[in-house]
């Protein structure tokens, strides 16, 4: 038996299991880097079109690459190659400005050039406010248990694109960052703004993330490969999939 053994362990290729292991990783590296990366949603700033926990997809290739888009930012270059301008309300991961260790995940809602404002709590780009409709109310638990109701609304772009975002009760629209100044994003640098309004930190702070230049730009939310509300039994017996195995709008 012992003989065997050492006949069998001769006889492995140690070579050939390090070179598929090396073929493996490449893959897998080259992978991330220019098609997809998966990510999990680690707060509520974008509540109610993503949760916490949520796992998702990220097309890295959507708006082409920059240094930021291999792992730990050791691209060979700088700025961005094959770039694709991104289009307003676009779900975007990005490299933090002031924490560049961080990644963030947020709606696209300034261009370059564009004038954004909050006015009491409602949206205004280029001086004109954003289209909106409240559809409800939503009631969550905060951070120590207690209940929250939040209003609902639908949000149309001047894009066209809808969708849902959350706000504190229209009664409390006094204040930042439900009032803010009129921000003029840069050349080369996008706004953005959580779905949970006064849940986000974002580009309205200005010391906290501010604008984000274009090359820490990762990709665009494309999938939603898992969500909290996914059930196998609900799966196996009615095939209901839930949020999970969604397109990210």
């Amino acid at each position: 038996m012992i003989k065997k053994l050492q006949s069998y362990i001769s006889d492995f290729d140690y070579k050939e299991l390090v070179v598929s292991i090396f073929w493996a990783v490449l893959i897998a590296v080259i992978f991330r880097t220019f098609l997809f990366e998966p990510f999990k949603i680690p707060s509520g700033s974008m509540i109610p079109t993503l949760q916490v926990g949520d796992y998702l997809f990220v097309s890295k290739y959507s708006y082409g690459f920059s240094r930021h888009s291999f792992p730990f930012s050791l691209g060979p270059f700088s700025g961005r190659i094959m770039h694709a301008e991104p289009e307003r309300g676009d779900i975007i991961v990005f490299k933090g400005v002031r924490d560049p260790q961080t990644f963030y995940i947020k709606r696209l809602i300034g261009l370059p050039g564009d004038k954004i404002q909050m006015k009491y709590g409602v949206l205004h780009i280029n001086g004109t406010p954003v289209e909106r409709a409240l559809i409800g109310e939503m009631s969550r638990k905060g951070n120590f248990g207690e209940t929250r109701t939040y209003d609902a609304y639908k949000e149309t772009l001047p894009n066209g694109l809808t969708y849902s975002t959350l706000d504190a009760n229209v009664n409390y629209h006094l204040s930042f960052p439900d009032v803010t100044e009129e921000y003029t994003v840069p050349a080369g640098n996008y706004f953005f703004m959580g779905d949970n309004r006064n849940r986000s930190i974002d580009s309205r702070f200005l010391n906290d993330m501010g604008f984000v230049p274009a090359d820490r730009l990762l990709g665009k939310a494309r999938f939603l490969l898992m969500s909290d509300d996914f059930s196998i039994i609900d799966f196996i017996t009615h095939f209901n999939t839930g949020r999970a195995f969604s397109v990210i709008r």
